[in-house]
């Protein structure tokens, strides 16, 4: 099972199987997920591939409720729920974590 998984209090959960929340992208707290290089604000996924295929990321295999990128020369794999408006703070930080000094997440009321 793909997916972006939590393990939390000895349980496991898929992170995106969490009910939808509000706002840009629905980070709790008001965060963004800025493309560093231009300053963009990832306002959806079409902005966000964009910038992933930039850096050499595909979209991998199909799957109905999840957005899959990898990258032909690392085994890293980015996952996204299909929906934009259930973009967590956690699918932000793998998408930072996996692509170094290229995305960082900020406070939405600093942009």
């Amino acid at each position: 099972m793909s997916g972006v998984w939590v393990f939390e209090g000895g349980m496991v959960r898929r992170a995106d199987s969490d009910p939808p929340t509000g706002g840009r992208g629905g980070a709790a707290g008001g965060k963004v997920l800025v493309h560093v290089p231009s300053g963009e604000v990832v306002t959806s996924y079409e902005v966000l591939e964009r910038r992933l295929r930039e850096l050499g990321w595909e979209r991998y295999l199909h799957d109905p409720c999840l957005l899959q990128f990898h990258q032909r020369s690392t085994v890293h794999l980015i996952s996204v729920p299909r929906d934009f408006a259930r973009l967590k703070l956690l699918h932000m930080y793998d998408v930072v974590v996996k692509t170094r000094n290229v995305f960082e997440v900020r406070d939405a009321a600093a942009d």
